[in-house]
């Protein structure tokens, strides 16, 4: 006895293996696997010595049947027109209507024409299943056998129940890949807004960058006037017989050298520096003086702000522990973590200076302290502090209490990333509404 017709075949078994084949291509995330998955398992429940799924081409105003398995092996694509009216196919999809075929010759003058069905032997039972997706037509679902009256009532509706799990796994696949479009979309749009918090980061050091590589400039240009005139003398001293002298004089010129070559390293690594901060280049832990790079990022950072607005000025205090010495750490991340902060809290004192609060002076501190296992970088102001409403949400990815345009709301966010994840420490915050805020940097040694 066939297990698909035979009525001792208990009903809950159909039930479960049709269960099983739904849970299955539930999982599934192309319709290829979907056809591979039900044709494994279709045998189970249904005389199935042909299986196919078609799909609806709008751009050739077709289905495409990819797929169409023929006891056990795959047939060549091809494509029905959906012009050609006779063909149970077509008909399906078009009046969304199921097809029912037990003796091919007695039942296909019930529908139209000489309605054919492509496969190697002749077909002599069918079933023809519209596919609906979201309220709208995408294809036909069809099982074939070789056999007269292979499918009853209760096959029939067997079937409709695998039909509606295949359009369930197609509507999946569908909202699966509309979210990963979203996805990829958004994220697109984050890592743009990610380089222009960067290169926002970068226009407020600009400035700075100018003012702090003049001084290494001009050391440059001073020291190599004044070994011009030495040489000089130095020739004068040797034509005249002088050769003491001239290897005095040999001597200066050497240091003045020495002076240039240290002033254009300065040089070098401020322009390195502002480089790497523009294109975000993965960087190398190094050992690296905490010190020496958060009193650079403030001079920057300050000068900055001048070169923007005149008008601005505040009282820099800095208190950096000595016996910190060199860390392991990524020197352009730190620093443009240390940038950020410094900024917002230069932010944070040019807007309480507005209020024109009397007796204020805007200050910006910048401390370092060696404490047991780590080392600790506080950046304090004393502006207006952080409203206790919105503390929780500093770090999230787009939140800004600046005022719009005036911030994407991802320094925050990434200064936090490059912290734990990047540096496997902490990030916190200190405030007091009226009084200011302070940012705790923690990095393990």
């Amino acid at each position: 006895m066939d297990p698909k017709t035979d009525p001792l075949i208990p009903h809950e078994k159909i039930l479960g293996y049709l269960s099983l084949i739904g849970k299955r291509i539930s999982s599934c995330l192309s319709a290829n696997n979907i056809i591979e998955e039900i044709n494994d398992n279709i045998n189970d429940i249904l005389d199935a010595d042909v299986f196919s799924i078609g799909f609806h081409k709008e751009d050739n105003n077709s289905i495409e049947f990819t797929s169409t398995i023929e006891k056990g092996k795959k047939l060549p694509p091809h494509f029905i027109s959906l012009s050609n009216k006779n063909h149970y196919a077509v008909l399906c999809f078009i009046q969304q209507e199921k097809i029912i075929i037990n003796d091919f010759d007695l039942d296909f003058n019930k529908y139209c024409g000489d309605l054919q069905i492509q496969t190697m032997e002749k077909t002599e039972s069918a079933i023809f299943l519209p596919l609906i997706n979201r309220e709208k037509p995408i294809g036909v679902i069809t099982v074939q056998s070789f056999k007269k009256n292979a499918y009853n009532d209760y096959q029939v509706e067997i079937f409709r129940n695998l039909a509606n799990y295949c359009s369930l796994a197609l509507q999946n696949i569908d909202s699966h890949w509309r979210l990963e479009s979203v996805n990829e979309e958004l994220k697109n749009v984050q890592d743009k807004l990610i380089i222009q918090s960067k290169l926002a980061g970068l226009g407020e050091i600009t400035a700075g960058i100018a003012h702090e590589i003049q001084n290494p400039l001009n050391f440059v240009n001073n020291f190599s006037e004044v070994s011009q005139e030495l040489l000089e003398e130095m020739k004068e001293e040797l034509l005249k017989g002088e050769y003491r002298q001239a290897v005095a004089i040999f001597d200066d010129i050497k240091q003045n050298l020495d002076k240039i070559n240290a002033q254009g390293k300065r040089a070098d690594s401020i322009v390195k520096g502002m480089l790497q901060h523009s294109r975000g280049i993965p960087g190398q832990k190094e050992p690296t003086d905490i010190n020496a790079l958060a009193e650079e990022y403030l001079r920057l950072a300050y000068h900055g702000l001048r070169a923007k607005d005149k008008s601005f000025s505040a009282t820099l205090k800095t208190d950096f522990d000595e016996s910190i010495g060199k860390i392991e750490v990524v020197p352009q991340d730190i620093g443009r973590v240390i940038l950020n902060l410094l900024t917002n809290a230069f932010y944070a004192v040019n807007e309480k200076r507005k209020l024109w609060v009397q007796n204020y002076v805007p200050t910006v501190t910048i401390k370092t302290k060696k404490n047991k296992d780590r080392v600790e970088i506080i950046v304090g102001d004393n502006g207006n502090g952080i409203p206790q409403n919105v503390i929780d949400k500093i770090f999230q990815p787009f939140f800004s209490t600046k005022p719009s345009g005036q911030g994407t709301g991802l320094g925050l966010t990434l200064s936090y990333e490059i912290i734990t994840q990047g540096h496997d420490g902490e990030l916190k915050v200190d405030t007091r509404e009226g009084e200011g805020s302070a940012f705790k940097i923690y990095l393990p040694l």
